[in-house]
């Protein structure tokens, strides 16, 4: 069995409100003072966030959030750098207090639905991406999301489906591709699969992980 691109968790990090960085449901009550302290913590999480210092970036965001407790984006994104470090238990916690904050916005459920695939919770995560789709039927990052955790409950009809979906939708989105190939794969639609991966590496000749897919093939 060649495995699924580990991407679910990783490309879910972009989504961290990052444009603009503190948006939130309800207007701010902070001075200009802590507006500016609470935007240069900010700077210095992604900074850290940037190196891979994933540790800086959770401390970070914990000092943003004592002067910014109602911000469903920092807590979305300190869920990100607690993610990063595989404590996905505690990040679930942060996504879930970014859902209450935010019930209306598709991030907060992406990530905790990658958060729940990580603690091999499928059925939980399939449906936070039921309801990002609900919310925003175009959201390619659901689709292929969605994907992965139908591949984790063995359903690969229904993840070839949507990792195609996710393709068609978003063509520059090669994760969902690769991760579309590689079910075919895992189907017994070998050269089919194989010729994906090859279009893959013609545009992206520098994928990795599709190469290391072929190979295994």
């Amino acid at each position: 069995m060649i495995k699924l691109i580990a991407i679910v968790l990783s490309l879910c990090l972009g989504f961290g409100w990052n444009l603009p960085v503190f948006a939130q449901s309800q207007p701010s009550s902070l001075t200009p003072e802590l507006l500016q302290i609470r935007d240069e913590l900010g700077d210095k999480a992604f900074a850290a966030t940037d190196k891979g210092d994933f540790e800086t970036a959770e401390k970070y965001w914990t000092q943003v959030l004592e002067k910014d407790p109602m911000n469903p984006a920092v807590w979305s994104n300190r869920g990100n750098s607690r993610v990063s470090q595989n404590k996905l238990n505690e990040a679930l916690a942060d996504y879930n207090r970014s859902v209450e904050l935010a019930p209306n916005v598709t991030d907060p459920y992406l990530n905790r639905g990658a958060a729940l695939e990580g603690l091999g919770k499928w059925e939980d995560a399939i449906a936070d991406y039921n309801h990002v789709l609900e919310l925003d039927p175009n959201d390619a990052m659901a689709y292929n999301n969605r994907g992965n955790a139908e591949a984790g409950l063995g359903k690969w009809d229904k993840a070839i489906e949507d990792y195609k979906k996710s393709a068609d939708m978003a063509p520059q989105f090669a994760f969902a591709r690769a991760n579309y190939a590689i079910a075919l794969y895992e189907t017994g639609e070998k050269d089919e699969a194989i010729h994906q991966m090859k279009n893959i590496l013609r545009k992206y000749p520098k994928f990795a992980d599709v190469r290391a897919a072929i190979t295994a093939a």
